[in-house]
């Protein structure tokens, strides 16, 4: 019975020390989810004003200069 309890506790132990580790590891992920979020955003920004950018430059160039393909 003495062997039972010790391996019981062992388990209990065991399942203690990953329920930790798995709560560690997981506020380390959602760190990282925010940090790719607010990353994700600031590229997307850029890809956005960089597409302004592109559409005023084409804005100033007279229609029959542009390939038909672009209008």
């Amino acid at each position: 019975m003495d062997a039972d309890l010790q391996y019981l506790e062992d388990r209990i132990t065991a399942l203690a020390q990953l329920c930790q580790q798995l709560r560690t590891e997981n506020v380390a992920l959602r760190e990282t989810v925010v940090a790719l979020k607010s990353d994700n955003r600031r590229l997307l920004d850029k890809v956005e004003g960089a597409k302004a950018r592109v559409e005023t430059l084409l804005g100033q160039f007279p229609a029959e200069a542009l390939p038909e393909d672009v209008e």
